[in-house]
């Protein structure tokens, strides 16, 4: 992997990361659009990342993190059923990191829900204050969806807020500030992963991919946050939908009739 590759990897994980078209299905895109050849630190890459993404939620809403005791409890109750279901579905995530097809057909399929909920949350504007911990818990199993790429762990986490009485602007702001346990332990995870499957040490090399990726990222998610969170309050996510729908099926049409894939090594 070239530093070019490694910043066109980071400028779309900043971009998409907080838009509900999963951030991690657009680098399993773009990494076979560069001709990128699927490997370890390829899916360590492409995990990773997303952590330096996140960070540019703790830049931004530093004040949700030293509010409360009960903050700190319902982001655990929240995290207690992905954590589970990812440490359960860890091979077959893995596997799925590697597949294009699996991307298009979840873009897709994620579209077609969203319209939906669209329609079914349209007229939901107020927002639940007096949420228990359970229903952080419940808001946690539609982030455990996520783990899939190609379904958007950012539309997963906050439709299930609104689910659980949250309006537009407060289940975003949630599922922004639930991303950075989550991906902090997903990136420790995939590192002690990339450790133990043989490679020793990440060489000199591939830690300032990491880095300068981590940087990229983060400066860019600051931009697609701001943009983000005032454009959903207006508009909803309507026009997020069409485009999966879109792009689910020109994915895999060139997956189907011009052989579009992550090369193997």
């Amino acid at each position: 992997m070239t530093y070019f590759e490694a910043f066109v990897l980071a400028l779309v994980e900043g971009l998409t990361e907080f838009l509900p078209v999963s951030s991690t299905g657009h680098m399993i895109l773009t990494s076979a659009a560069l001709g990128l050849k699927t490997s370890p630190f390829l899916n360590l890459f492409i995990i990773s990342i997303q952590f330096g993404a996140i960070l540019s939620v703790v830049a931004l809403y530093w004040r949700r993190f030293i509010v409360s005791i009960q903050f700190y409890i319902c982001i655990i109750y929240a995290a207690i059923p992905t954590v589970i279901i990812a440490f359960l579905l860890k091979k077959y995530v893995d596997q799925a990191l590697g597949s294009v097809a699996i991307v298009g057909i979840n873009l897709l399929l994620g579209g077609f829900i969203m319209l939906y909920l669209e329609s079914y949350f349209k007229n939901q504007t107020k927002s639940n204050e007096n949420l228990k911990p359970f229903n952080y818990f419940y808001i946690g199993l539609f982030q455990a969806i996520s783990i899939f790429p190609g379904v958007s762990r950012s539309a997963a986490t906050i439709y299930g807020g609104m689910f659980q009485g949250m309006n537009r602007k407060d289940a975003a702001e949630f599922s922004f500030v639930l991303a950075v346990p989550i991906m902090f332990m997903a990136t420790v995870k995939d590192l002690y992963d990339f450790m133990k499957g043989g490679m020793n040490s990440i060489s000199t090399h591939e830690f300032s991919l990491l880095a300068f990726g981590n940087v990229a990222a983060f400066f860019v998610s600051i931009l697609a946050i701001k943009f983000f969170v005032s454009y959903i309050v207006k508009n909803g996510f309507k026009v997020f939908a069409y485009y999966r729908i879109l792009m689910g099926i020109l994915v895999l049409l060139l997956f189907r009739y011009f052989s579009f894939s992550l090369q193997m090594i």
